[in-house]
């Protein structure tokens, strides 16, 4: 039972599509905290500000990616298939930055955890929610 369950977790529809959610996350995590840094560092914003703004650019670079790659066999085509999955991963992309700013938030300010490593925490810790909503809405 435990091997059946392992074996179907490496080889899988939803494997897959599981290891290029987590490729495309991390190549976009990259590049949100690029962002991050240089709207904090360079920029002179406040990483909260700073992780919003960087936080709405990669939502929509992460959905192209995973439209074209990740979910490519269910893929939103069309204009108006295309726009209402923006929509609906903005949604739920949406409702995870309140996760990700209050684990920013806390380990930055009650743990004096440097911004960009308290980014990457929160980055993890919202994925998983992100995935099992996007699959089951967005491309669902």
């Amino acid at each position: 039972m435990l091997r059946t369950f392992i074996r179907d977790l490496l080889d899988s529809p939803v494997s897959t599509q599981l290891r290029r959610f987590v490729v495309v996350g991390a190549f976009t995590a990259g590049v949100q905290m690029l962002l991050l840094w240089l709207f904090v560092d360079a920029g002179g914003l406040n990483y909260l500000v700073g992780a919003v703004i960087a936080i709405e650019i990669t939502i929509v670079m992460t959905y192209v990616l995973n439209n074209a790659w990740t979910f490519k066999e269910i893929q939103n085509t069309g204009a108006a298939e295309y726009l209402g999955g923006l929509v609906k991963t903005n949604v739920v992309r949406g409702t995870a930055i309140p996760i990700q700013l209050a684990v920013l938030f806390v380990l930055v300010e009650w743990r004096s955890v440097p911004y960009l490593l308290s980014n990457a925490v929160a980055i993890v810790v919202s994925g998983l929610y992100r995935f099992v909503l996007d699959a089951r809405w967005t491309w669902g």
